[in-house]
């Protein structure tokens, strides 16, 4: 069981085929998206049991979308964000590997995007890229990466600036922003 915003329980997965955000990088994360969340358009990747989600929801997101590839973190997932979502919010989940599965979202910016894949996968470059190949992240919105410092480098990913990192005990986040060349001018 896990516990999250307002003392909520939510399901969890048992044993290690996922990797939960710790408590501790969760309410960071929160801390520095809270003028961010109300109302928010929010895109979790590799949801696990879809806490991160599930707290969006909770923090009075508009929408939340996510993606998983294990059939029995999907399920838990649907089920933790059905507990949480108010009848005024929405939330959609995609099964299957989250590179193929974001083409079903192209051109539908997100204000906060979270992506925490198996930390030693090679997702962390293409992901990124087909965010931005796809109008994936809103013009002001921000990508939240997590991973461990050995298991990913802050790439240089064409269309996204690097704004700020931090470190959470072995844990670290890595924000980016459309860089100011990629955001469209519209006339």
């Amino acid at each position: 069981m896990l516990r999250i915003y307002g003392n909520r329980a939510l399901k969890t997965l048992p044993g290690l085929e996922t990797r939960p955000t710790s408590a501790r990088v969760r309410e960071a994360l929160f801390n520095i998206w809270q003028g961010r969340i109300v109302d928010c358009r929010w895109l979790d990747l590799c949801t696990g049991s879809g806490a991160m989600g599930a707290e969006a929801l909770c923090r009075g997101a508009a929408e939340v979308v996510g993606i998983e590839l294990s059939p029995d973190a999907y399920k838990i997932t649907r089920e933790n964000w059905q507990q949480v979502a108010q009848p005024d919010q929405d939330f959609s989940l995609f099964r299957g590997d989250v590179v193929k599965q974001l083409s079903r979202l192209r051109g539908q910016p997100f204000d906060c995007i979270y992506f925490d894949p198996p930390y030693d996968s090679e997702l962390y470059k293409p992901v990124l890229e087909r965010v931005v190949s796809l109008n994936l992240l809103a013009e002001s919105g921000e990508i939240a990466v997590e991973h461990r410092p050995e298991s990913w480098v802050a790439a240089s990913i064409s269309g996204l600036e690097l704004v700020r990192q931090k470190q959470y005990g072995i844990s670290h986040l890595a924000f980016y922003q459309l860089a100011p060349q990629a955001i469209a001018v519209t006339p």
